[in-house]
């Protein structure tokens, strides 16, 4: 048992010395990373309200509409999409691992045995068995920053892919929210032309029996069958409309066309809108937006890889130990007869390759350009959706206002002009373009507020609405669903 404490021993003093070596000050090449500078506008140029955007993170609930509410929960939980960017950021983690792994020694352990047969007038023993048992310990060191410079592109890396998850989460909550007002657009616009088609219905009955009873011509019933069969032309496509709607909710929820139809039967009117909406100032939206942090995080990513490529151009650093012990019987592998060891350093370095290792630092100095403009042009889009997207909402409740007040007109001016027809005080033409009015102006009128709504979510995306800070949970590596 003596001998098993030098065997161990050395084995452990070698993994520590190799170990320790990862505690010297060495040196790290290549740039190291700084936010970019941005010149940003102090406020937005459109309508808004510049207080904080802090109530913009569950932006849905304020609509106070709670199956708008289930529909949004649900596709957190069951998305295909968000499932698939999960499984990214996990990617990552364990790629940021593996970067991490490289800092440190690799020890391999092995046994084995050897059958040889030497020749008859050579040996006494033609045939013996060599057994052998031991471990390997080796390590690169570092010195020039490469792993580590790895490890930093590696972290970058991860916090993009997380940021992609925050993305996809922003984009899905979006998408679920527009597809519900367009179900509920088409709905309503379904609603207004059915309701037309059984006036019509009703118009083309008086006008027929003013016809029998000789004060109307037979053009105004055949006119006002034209009128209610154009109407009735256009339910069709406002219905395919309606079903594509639903069947693109469900699959944003991660479930098969036509299954939520049960959930959204009923009709339902728009949800209410806010009066205002915080904006923030400009600069919010550098941390608000998750693709732009992801931009900017693959700019820090490209960076670090800019002396991770560089490093390759020094000289490496390789030092190994192996400690085993080799005998003829496994009875006496354990012996200090049997022990052999080694200790080893090697240096390299790369004397001529043509210019390889230059040009690969010099296209990762391109790539990581490419990054920064970006990541710049990424900023410029963003303002500009922001911007146009306060624009519109401001211009689409004036224009809600409008149609509002044109509808209300048009169906006062369809009852009057109906009661003078049958009152003998005006001609059937009159009815017939009054009434074609109203449908248009109620139509309109519904287009206009499902726009609003449209356009508030647009709002909400563009100032990153939809996400929260800690919001990615640890997702565990060996999770299957």
């Amino acid at each position: 048992m003596k001998a098993d404490v030098p065997r161990f021993g050395l084995l452990a003093v070698a993994v520590t010395l190799l170990s320790a070596c990862a505690q010297w000050p060495l040196p790290l090449v290549g740039p190291d990373y700084t936010s970019p500078d941005l010149t940003l506008p102090s406020r937005w140029t459109a309508p808004a309200e510049n207080r904080a955007t802090a109530d913009i993170a569950r932006w849905w609930r304020q609509l106070g509409d709670p199956r708008l509410d289930a529909l949004i929960d649900a596709a957190l939980a069951g998305s295909l999409d968000l499932r698939l960017a999960e499984a990214r950021l996990r990617q990552a983690r364990a790629s940021r691992d593996q970067a991490v792994g490289g800092l440190f020694p690799s020890v391999t352990g092995s046994a084995g045995a050897t059958r040889s047969r030497s020749a008859a007038n050579i040996g006494a023993l033609p045939a013996r068995t060599t057994y052998d048992a031991g471990f390997d310990a080796a390590w690169e060191i570092d010195i020039f920053g490469g792993t580590r410079r790895g490890i930093e592109a590696a972290t970058a890396d991860q916090a993009a892919v997380a940021a992609d998850l925050d993305k996809v989460r922003v984009s899905l909550v979006a998408e679920v929210a527009r597809n519900y007002i367009d179900l509920l657009s088409y709905r309503r616009r379904l609603s207004i032309a059915r309701d037309n088609l059984a006036s019509q219905s009703e118009t083309l009955q008086i006008v027929a029996w003013r016809y029998q009873a000789g004060l109307a011509a037979s053009t105004d019933v055949e006119q006002a069958r034209t009128s209610r069969e154009q109407t009735r032309a256009g339910i069709p496509d406002l219905e395919v409309g309606q079903v594509a709607a639903e069947n693109r909710l469900a699959v944003l929820l991660g479930s098969s066309p036509g299954s939520l139809r049960v959930m959204l039967a009923g009709d339902r009117p728009f949800p209410p809108v806010p009066a205002s909406v915080g904006a923030g100032i400009p600069a919010d939206i550098l941390a608000r937006r998750p693709d732009l942090v992801a931009a900017e995080r693959t700019l820090a990513a490209e960076t670090a890889r800019v002396g991770q490529r560089l490093a390759q151009r020094f000289p490496s650093l390789n030092l190994g130990a192996s400690f085993g012990w080799q005998a003829y019987s496994l009875a006496a592998l354990g012996g200090g007869g049997s022990l052999a060891r080694s200790l080893s350093g090697s240096l390299a370095a790369t004397l001529f390759d043509g210019g390889r290792l230059k040009s690969a630092v010099a296209i990762q100095s391109a790539v990581q350009e490419q990054a920064l403009i970006a990541y710049r042009s990424g900023v410029l889009a963003a303002l500009e959706e922001v911007e146009n997207a306060l624009a519109a909402y401001a211009a689409d409740r004036e224009r809600v206002e409008a149609r509002q007040a044109a509808a209300e007109a048009a169906r006062n001016a369809a009852q009057l002009s109906r009661n003078l027809y049958q009152s003998g005080l005006a001609d059937f033409q009159k009815v017939l373009e009054t009434e074609r009015t109203r449908l248009s102006a109620e139509d309109n009128l519904a287009i206009a507020e499902a726009t609003m709504r449209s356009d508030l979510i647009k709002l909400y995306k563009a100032l990153g609405g939809g996400w929260e800070a800690g919001a990615v949970q640890e997702i565990s590596k060996d999770t299957a669903s």
